[in-house]
């Protein structure tokens, strides 16, 4: 054991331990992995994972992490198991157990009535010599050379890499289901990355009488009224057949003061930005709050088929939503 070793150099040696075993896994997938996924993909009931101690917490991650990503999963505490709760596990479930050892008696403890079930059994150990390994159909192999810690007694690369193999697991089936944005959105609907991921623009925006038009020959008096109005510091310029053909905003209005005195004598076309920044009523909120970062503008005007205004979204919609 290093005594007195500096404490930056120390956590050096912990974060290159704990990389390099995780990076040693890449070489163990193969048939077992895939034989795993499979199993995993055609559970029809949920994946149940089971751990003690250290794994516990990581299997209680590993859990986690399924049922985000679209796999039903719950954690079984052994103990507990033993105790009752082991009717948790029906036919149709697959059990996915962490042990470093493999010899943790409490999951041992388990095995007789998880076979009885005739359910798939799945162990992430260290240990592949022992007495879980030889009871599981597939075994996946996530030994580390040695932990983290001087001693190489308390679990610390090892269940980096049992977590990391998690992670592998759940991402390679996320994808192999081919879910998307969507239905990730379903999986989380509270908190910042629900809103995100449900928002759409339709659900935020201001439409019907709210959206502030203006034609293209209404006199500055009226632009300012409607703007004033409808309260967004801006309009929609529209032309003879309803269609938007600009947008005229408190900065134009600002910049167009400095420089003609006569902004009252204009009109909506002269004083009107063409060609304003758009967006789909079906687009994420998120990607209306890019749009307006980007350009370094507060509102975006909605458009329907044909080019009419339809609505109209406002930065402070997304900061109310709390999508920015």
């Amino acid at each position: 054991m290093e005594f007195g070793i500096d404490p930056l150099k120390r956590a050096e040696k912990v974060l290159r331990s704990e990389a390099e075993a995780v990076a040693a896994l890449v070489d163990r997938l193969g048939e077992s992995f895939m034989r795993v996924i499979e199993i995993l993909k055609a559970c029809q009931g949920r994946v149940v994972v089971t751990g003690i101690g250290k794994s516990g917490l990581v299997g209680r991650k590993i859990a986690a992490t399924l049922a985000s990503t679209g796999t039903p999963a719950l954690f079984l505490h052994p103990a507990e198991g033993a105790h009752g709760d082991l009717g948790m596990v029906v036919r149709g479930d697959v059990v996915l157990v962490v042990s470093n050892s493999g010899e943790t008696d409490e999951i041992l403890g388990l095995l007789p009535a998880i076979k009885r079930l005739g359910i798939p059994l799945v162990v992430m150990t260290g240990n592949t010599q022992s007495a879980l390994a030889r009871h599981g159909d597939v075994v996946l192999d996530v030994s580390v050379a040695e932990e983290a810690w001087p001693m190489n007694l308390t679990p610390t690369a090892s269940t980096t890499a049992a977590l990391a193999m998690g992670d592998a697991l759940a991402v390679a089936l996320l994808e192999l289901r081919g879910l998307g944005e969507d239905d990730f959105a379903l999986f989380h609907p509270g908190g910042t990355l629900g809103r995100r991921l449900l928002f759409r623009v339709r659900d935020l925006m201001h439409s019907g009488e709210a959206v502030p038009v203006v034609p293209e020959t209404a006199l500055m008096q009226e632009v300012i009224l409607e703007m004033t109005g409808k309260r967004f510091g801006a309009t929609s310029v529209v032309n003879r057949a309803g269609v938007l053909t600009g947008i005229i905003t408190d900065g134009d209005l600002r910049r167009h003061l400095q420089k003609d005195r006569r902004l009252f004598d204009r009109r909506a076309r002269d004083v009107m930005t063409p060609q304003p920044k758009t967006i789909g009523a079906d687009e994420l909120a998120t990607k209306a709050l890019e749009l307006m970062e980007h350009h370094a503008i507060t509102s975006l005007l909605i458009v329907e088929e044909g080019g009419r205004p339809a609505g109209i979204i406002h930065l402070h919609d997304l900061l109310r939503a709390k999508i920015a």
